[in-house]
């Protein structure tokens, strides 16, 4: 046990937090027990969070720097200042293993006769097919920009990859040039096969390739190329014509977002000096801005695409998502539930019960009303064409989208401009406020009365994230549920008026309170002499006063066991302060979303799944739902599919004060949680 005295801070740094679980996602990448093609998968992960996360998270701290302000107290007790210098150095210590971890791969891929070759390894039998490659799909679309003879750089786009070429001239003097990489090209080029060996070349090497065909104007004596990248600001700003609407006004935010503040330099460490120094110049560029040096490749986001060459053997086996006992494509869903509550485990379980559901919804001359939360929808989305369906069959059709879903905005924006063309009624959220909530009702006319039907879920109604997001959605008849989750659309409609709930936790008027309230419970059950638990899994745990009510649990002799993706600011396992907390984090090949809260043990436990972890904004900043399971058979399910993951001894890390990641190890037999948690749904539909 660690004593209090060796622990500096009460809370464990939001941001240092987050870089932590972002370091375990790279332990994916590099441990060998993961498939080849998913290390790079995760490779790929892993540089994708941290571009999100200097766009939001960095973003934010750096602007408290530039308002003068010290930000203790929102940073865990850290100035600023010094925490923007500890996460570059932390990020630079990242991107170094990163590359490490790449250069292991790709020899390790040469092991399975894959070669990632460079444009210095291009043979004479490969070397027509790139050129008339890079004729047909590539140098007309090329933006390529001339340097020297600009009075300013033009704004880089945010993400965005960059080539930067210096020509030494025949006449002494240097010529600069930047190629963008574009997005949403492919980054790996497959070339032909040569006895039985594959070769990829990625597009920039292909560049590197073509750089004479390029340049073929210019008479320089050497010519080199190296990568950069510049991070933006991704905080939206609203203006304030009040003759434009809120879509309008969101989507000049969104195109603002490209030229933002920069907040991230990222360098090919090779580069040249002088290069260097020349950008840096240009782009207003100095020492106080994180400056990152890196590899050769930056945007490794793009080895989440990383092909599969056929090599079904370097992947994870792919698992067929299983059917809910009592519910049936093939029959009416009403039907089955009016008879009693079913829960959807996906990706263990087919999300298409929820897209059948709305469909028959759509179809049913008995549903009168439907209406539904949306976040993030798939990028072709049978949801959104659901509703269309049923808006066109004369249902009246009720969608609250958030249109502030960061990095998803466009997307929502489209679907929202196309839903309104057909019928359905859009809500924008409430002022102040993001609507992340998961909910659908559905009123149907069943004899001389409506009838309510819905569903409440912890993660977002999107198709393609259903199949890697493991999420809880609850399918209920129960009346009193539905009557609360109807109040909560009335509030899109009045939100001057606050709602009195006695089933559902909503933010942001009662989650904190009855949050507080029911480990209350459990602190007097620890008083009683009786034993308080709690058991929590969810996202992220940041929220200093439910932080400080756990460390009171704790020091009331509550056992509580956590399992927290990400982010978690409470410190376990110390003496006086959290002895009698656990806190393990779960990364493996689906990502862990699912928010789940128990209280209490067995039969009398209280279960709530939510579509909110204990984040300051879940709780104050938005509209949040979480929902009471009464039905006995589905409180079992959660509570076994927890106790799974609790018992994971193969993915699963200890959160503790050393911050290092470690794996669980015990001599218990090897419990790998979401292999396991297929199983146990396999064995259900046996019974």
């Amino acid at each position: 046990m660690i004593a209090t005295e060796t622990v500096k801070n009460t809370y464990i740094n939001r941001e240092i937090s987050w870089l932590q679980f972002n370091a375990r996602v790279l332990q994916e990448a590099s441990d060998e027990q993961v498939p080849l093609i998913e290390r790079l998968r995760f490779l790929g992960i892993f540089s994708n969070n941290l571009d999100e996360f200097f766009k939001v998270r960095y973003a934010t701290v750096k602007r408290i720097v530039e308002a003068g302000r010290g930000g203790k107290n929102q940073l865990g007790g850290i100035k600023a200042k010094e925490l923007l210098d500890i996460i570059t150095q932390i990020v630079i210590e990242q991107q170094a293993e990163s590359i490490r971890v790449l250069e292991e791969i790709d020899d390790k891929l040469k092991e399975e006769n894959i070669y990632v070759i460079d444009e210095t390894q291009v043979d004479s039998s490969q070397h027509d097919y790139i050129k008339k490659y890079f004729f047909q799909n590539v140098s007309q679309a090329l933006v390529t920009i001339i340097l020297n003879d600009l009075v300013q750089l033009p704004n880089l786009k945010d993400s965005a990859a960059y080539l930067t070429v210096k020509m030494q001239m025949k006449d002494g003097s240097k010529q600069f040039a930047l190629i963008e990489i574009p997005k949403g090209v492919n980054r790996f080029i497959e070339l032909p096969k040569q006895n039985g060996h594959s070769y990829i070349i990625m597009y920039d090497d292909l560049l590197r390739y073509c750089l004479s065909d390029i340049f073929n104007i210019f008479d320089y004596e050497t010519i080199s190329a190296h990568m950069i990248k510049i991070t933006r600001d991704a905080e939206l700003d609203f203006d304030g014509d009040l003759s434009k609407s809120f879509i309008d006004k969101l989507s000049d935010s969104v195109k603002h977002r490209e030229i933002g503040d920069p907040v991230r330099f990222v360098y090919d460490k090779t580069i040249e000096d002088d290069t260097l120094k020349y950008l840096m110049e240009k782009m207003g560029i100095d020492n106080t801005d994180s400056i990152i040096p890196g590899g050769r490749y930056h945007n490794k986001r793009d080895y989440m695409s990383f092909p599969s060459l056929g090599r079904r053997d370097l992947m994870y086996d792919k698992i067929e998502a299983l059917r809910v006992k009592g519910l049936s494509l093939e029959k009416s869903l009403f039907k089955s539930i009016r008879e009693k509550d079913y829960l959807i485990h996906a990706p263990y379980q087919t999300f298409s019960y929820i897209v059948k559901f709305l469909r028959e919804a759509a179809l049913d001359p008995k549903v009168k009303t439907i209406k539904i939360t949306i976040y993030r929808l798939a990028q072709i989305s049978h949801v959104a064409s659901s509703l269309i369906n049923a808006a066109i069959n004369g249902k009246t059709v009720t969608v609250s989208i958030e249109l502030r879903a960061r990095f998803d905005e466009e997307a929502n924006i489209h679907y929202a401009e196309q839903m309104k063309k057909e019928g359905v009624n859009l809500h924008f959220g409430v002022p102040g406020l993001k609507v992340h909530s998961k909910m659908c009702v559905i009123e149907r006319e069943e004899g001389k009365k409506l009838k309510r039907y819905g569903f409440i879920s912890t993660g977002n109604f999107n198709e393609s994230t259903a199949k890697i997001y493991t999420d809880y959605t609850l399918f209920t008849y129960n009346q009193p549920i539905l009557k609360e989750l109807n109040k909560i659309f009335n509030f899109f409609e009045t939100n001057y008026r606050v709602y009195s709930y006695k089933h559902l936790i909503v933010s942001p008027h009662y989650t904190e309170k009855r949050f507080f309230r029911l480990i209350d419970e459990q602190i007097e059950e620890s008083k009683k002499g009786n034993e308080g638990y709690i058991r929590v899994k969810m996202n992220s745990l940041s929220n200093y006063a439910m932080v400080d009510k756990l460390y009171e649990a704790s020091n009331a002799g509550v056992k509580i066991d956590m399992i927290i993706r990400g982010i978690c600011c409470l410190i376990p396992g110390v003496k006086g302060m959290s002895e009698n907390i656990k806190v393990i984090s779960i990364v493996d090949k689906f990502l862990e979303h699912p928010r789940v809260y128990i209280f209490g043990k067995d039969e009398d436990a209280q279960i709530f799944i939510s579509s909110a972890d204990w984040m300051t904004r879940n709780i104050h900043n938005r509209v949040e739902v979480s929902c009471p399971i009464y039905e006995p058979d589905i409180k079992q399910e959660i509570i076994d599919t927890f106790n799974i993951c609790w018992n994971d001894n193969v993915k699963a890390r200890l959160i503790n004060t050393s911050n290092e990641n470690e794996y669980r190890i015990d001599d218990n037999p090897k419990v790998r949680s979401q292999v396991a948690i297929y199983d146990y749904y396999v064995d259900k539909l046996k019974d």
